[in-house]
């Protein structure tokens, strides 16, 4: 639910892993300078900086890069571009809804990029409000269970420190709150020692749909070509 990364497969030339790395150190960046210049430079009075230098810092940017990134935003070092953050709604292959969060410094480049990949795959784009209808705006916070860990235990401490939800898969705890809780949810789970592996704002389905099988070869083709992208920052759906 928090995006798709599909990129992040192992790749057998180095160049390749080194042009990926390039790429999301681009999306990282761009998150961090645009949190930077809405509501200042500091992460300990700007939650999403915070959140977004956590998310750098998890895929190993490095500090040059994300203290460059925050001086772009707090105009500190003058941007070449502006970075501008887009929500596009889309249909995909067997109409699953999408929304498609995008920083880009063009917007006319990103749309006509993006429509190119959707009508490759099958999709299309749509006018704003004909998806978003089907998502709500939710936090999300994925926790390690340690091995030998009660996760249901876990779960009920969640819940107490004030989650909405929780799913358990492959050793990771997803804890899901009200938009407005996310900060405090997450405080209280790093008191209590939970290890937090990420957390952010998501959009999540409120009606989902199941994906036929002769469409599914389609949309993992549309995601990887999206994640290939370096202006789409996140993929929604309600899958």
């Amino acid at each position: 639910m928090s995006g798709h990364s599909h990129w992040a497969g192992i790749k057998h030339r180095k160049g390749i892993n080194d042009a990926k790395r390039g790429k999301v150190f681009t999306k990282f960046g761009r998150l961090i300078t645009i949190a930077a210049r809405e509501s200042g430079g500091k992460p300990d009075s700007n939650f999403k900086l915070k959140l977004a230098i956590d998310q750098a810092r998890s895929v190993n940017m490095p500090k040059e890069n994300i203290e460059r990134a925050i001086k772009r935003g707090t105009g500190e070092l003058k941007e070449r571009t502006r970075i501008e953050e887009v929500l596009y709604e889309a249909y995909g292959p067997g109409n699953v809804a999408m929304l498609i969060k995008a920083a880009t410094d063009n917007k006319n480049r990103t749309l006509g990029e993006l429509k190119t990949i959707l009508a490759k795959a099958g999709g299309k784009l749509v006018s704003s409000g004909s998806v978003s209808y089907l998502f709500k705006q939710a936090g999300n916070i994925n926790v390690a269970v340690p091995e030998g860990s009660d996760p249901y235990a876990l779960e009920l401490k969640a819940v107490d420190a004030g989650a909405e939800d929780t799913l358990y898969a492959d050793n990771t705890l997803t804890v899901y709150t009200e938009a407005e809780d996310l900060q405090k949810v997450k405080e209280e789970l790093e008191k209590l020692g939970f290890q937090i592996e990420s957390a952010g704002l998501v959009y999540a389905p409120v009606q989902k749909t199941i994906l036929e099988e002769e469409n599914k070869v389609d949309y993992e083709k549309l995601l990887e070509m999206l994640d290939e992208n370096e202006d789409i920052q996140e993929i929604y759906d309600n899958l």
